[in-house]
């Protein structure tokens, strides 16, 4: 079995009710719309983030979700969908998991319309259900992926990022996230408890180490999904590279911010890059930082009885660090 139908097994029925109630809640009266979101449904990811509202909700209530948690679930995916949706515009990308992004066949204005869409069909699902809570959780991650996504861009600009800025980042851009969706779990089924605080850090750890994986597949070949050399070509500043830059020389240092600020589109230059930060230990370095995150984690998880949904957290966070893509 492979291992997010592993993670999923105790949670196969919600998941499956919460598929029916996700695509629910997004339909309209727009034939446009329905059209679009029906191609959005049937392109779905692995859909970590629900399975981490759903585990989380069952491992702290001892088995038990209510309508709360569904409507949590659709509202983190209706909203992470949003994210996806904007976030190709801003790239410039036409392809998404594999398939055409929506700016690609509809381009990019009805795309626009479409994040905005499903944003406010999200907040409206939490309004209309008093479920203010849930809303405020949601409404802290939105804020923090735009300042996250700001921040790295204003740094780019002048590639003058310290670790700390860059675990800031990464903890805006994507940890805050998957901390809101476990923060949910835990909300929804036991509200202004400790365990909602509890779960938003155990998901925060997670997210960070999540983001140090995928910034490491910048630096290996593989079926991943994104090209190799990808984030030097877009000026982004990751671990490996941060790491190479601060134990450089002079001459190494002016020759690394010269090749990421200028010759970041010379596929060679870019290659000799990758060579550097592998040769000078910036991978190892940031496996390191990863594996201390997601310790951090399970040492969260270990403070709860075992529980089927508690097995099915922990193998979620080591396959995080272990994925081929």
């Amino acid at each position: 079995m492979k291992v997010v139908e592993q993670i999923k097994e105790p949670i196969r029925t919600e998941m499956e009710l919460f598929e029916k109630k996700f695509h629910e809640s997004m339909s309209s009266k727009v034939a446009l719309l329905n059209r679009i979101t029906y191609y959005i449904v049937n392109r779905k990811g692995k859909q970590m983030r629900p399975m981490f509202v759903f585990l989380v909700a069952k491992m702290v209530s001892g088995g038990k979700v209510n309508d709360r948690t569904y409507r949590g679930a659709s509202v983190i995916e209706l909203i992470h969908t949003a994210t996806l949706v904007h976030d190709d515009v801003v790239d410039d990308s036409n392809r998404r998991r594999g398939f055409f992004s929506l700016n690609a066949l509809w381009k990019n204005k009805i795309a626009v319309l479409v994040g905005d869409y499903l944003l406010s069909k999200g907040l409206l699902l939490s309004i209309d259900n008093e479920d203010f809570d849930l809303l405020k959780i949601i409404s802290v991650a939105v804020r923090e992926m735009s300042e996250g996504e700001l921040l790295q861009i204003e740094k780019a600009r002048r590639l003058d990022i310290t670790e700390e800025v860059y675990y800031e980042i990464i903890r805006q851009k994507t940890a805050t996230l998957i901390a809101a969706c476990c923060s949910l779990g835990a909300c929804s089924v036991k509200p202004d408890s400790e365990e909602v605080a509890q779960m938003r850090k155990f998901g925060e750890l997670i997210g960070m180490a999540f983001q140090i994986k995928d910034d490491l597949f910048d630096y290996t070949d593989g079926p991943i999904g994104k090209p190799t050399g990808i984030d030097i070509k877009e000026q982004k500043m990751t671990l490996p590279l941060i790491y190479a830059l601060n134990t450089a020389n002079k001459k190494e240092k002016k020759w690394l911010i010269n090749s990421v600020k200028k010759y970041n589109k010379d596929k060679q230059r870019v290659k000799e890059v990758i060579a550097y930060v592998k040769d000078h230990g910036g991978l190892e370095y940031a496996e390191q930082k990863m594996i201390i995150f997601q310790q951090q984690a399970l040492e969260i998880l270990a403070t709860f009885p075992t529980s089927v949904y508690k097995d099915s957290l922990e193998l979620m966070v080591n396959y995080v660090i272990e994925r081929k893509k």
